[in-house]
C-alpha cells in the first residue's frame, strides 16, 4: 500500500515563518521572521498550527528540536496583522487557536525546545515541550493578554497553571509577571539553563540520545507523557477562547 503521509520534501519550504531541516531523523524547527527572531503575527500563529500537523503525521521524524532565529525565541507581537473586530474574526481565532495548541500535541515523538532568549508572546509554545532548554538570558511572560486588556483564554490559562502549579500560575497571567531563566528553572517551568552559545547543541545532544531509542518507544513514551495535558487542554481551551472573545468583542 503506498503511504499518502507527508514527507519532508512536501513541507519543507511552505512556511514563511518557520525553516526546517532534518539530519539522521531529528527534525529542527526554527521560527522566524525574514531570518531574525520571530515577530508574532496571524500568519505565524496559522503556520505553526497547520506545520506542526506536518510535523506530526511524518514517519521520518523521530524527534523534535523546536528553536528560534536570532537573540529571542519571541519578544514581539504586530497586533496590527490580526483581525479582531468582529464574531467572524474571532471565529477564525477560535478555529486556528485550537490547532495551534492540539496540534502540538499531537505530535507523536518527543519534542525539545532550544529556547534561545526572550519569549514574551505565546511562552506556552515552546514550554510543551518535553524538555526545555534555555539561554541563561531567556525571559518568560505572558505579554499579549492580560497586560494588553485581553483574557489569556487560547491556552495559557490551561499551560501556566498546569507548569506553575494554580497559584503561581495565576498570578504569573493577572500581574505581568516576568521570569527570568534561573526564577523559571526553580520553579520547575523549564529542566535546564546554559549559556546562550550552547543552547542549540546541548539539544541536538539530548536529541540523539532520544533518537536512539527503539521507534515505538520513542513514540508510545510521548503518548503517555502528554495525556493529562491533553485531557486538560480538551477541557479547557474552547471554552478559554471563547470567553477571550467575548471579553474583546465587549471593548
Amino acid at each position: 500500500m503506498t503511504s499518502i503521509a507527508p514527507k519532508l520534501d512536501d513541507y519543507a519550504t511552505k512556511y514563511e515563518h518557520v525553516r526546517l531541516e532534518r539530519h539522521d531523523g531529528i527534525l529542527q524547527v526554527t521560527v522566524h521572521t525574514d531570518g531574525d527572531s520571530l515577530v508574532w503575527t496571524g500568519l505565524a500563529h496559522d503556520e505553526l498550527a497547520y506545520c506542526f500537523n506536518d510535523i506530526a503525521c511524518d514517519p521520518g521524524n523521530k524527534v523534535v528540536v523546536l528553536t528560534g532565529a536570532g537573540g529571542s525565541f519571541c519578544a514581539q507581537i504586530d497586533f496590527a496583522k490580526f483581525n479582531l473586530g468582529t464574531a467572524a474574526d474571532w471565529a477564525h481565532i477560535l478555529f486556528e487557536g485550537q490547532r495551534l495548541i492540539n496540534n502540538l500535541l499531537l505530535i507523536e515523538v518527543p519534542v525539545i525546545s532550544a529556547i534561545n532568549g526572550p519569549v514574551l508572546v505565546h511562552p506556552e509554545v515552546p514550554l510543551l515541550s518535553d524538555v526545555t532548554i534555555a539561554a541563561d538570558h531567556s525571559t518568560f511572560q505572558d505579554s499579549p493578554h492580560f497586560p494588553s486588556g485581553i483574557v489569556p483564554g487560547d491556552g495559557a490559562h490551561t499551560v501556566w497553571t498546569h507548569i506553575l502549579g494554580p497559584q503561581r500560575g495565576r498570578y504569573f497571567l493577572l500581574t505581568d509577571q516576568k521570569l527570568e531563566a534561573k526564577q523559571a528553572l526553580d520553579y520547575g517551568a523549564i529542566n535546564e539553563v546554559v549559556p546562550r552559545a550552547q543552547v542549540l547543541d546541548r539539544a541536538m545532544e539530548l536529541a540523539r540520545g532520544i533518537a536512539a531509542k527503539p521507534d515505538l518507544t520513542r513514540r508510545y513514551a510521548r503518548v503517555v507523557l502528554t495525556r493529562e495535558i491533553k485531557r486538560l487542554v480538551q477541557d479547557q481551551l474552547s471554552l478559554g477562547l471563547a470567553h477571550e472573545a467575548l471579553a474583546a468583542l465587549s471593548l
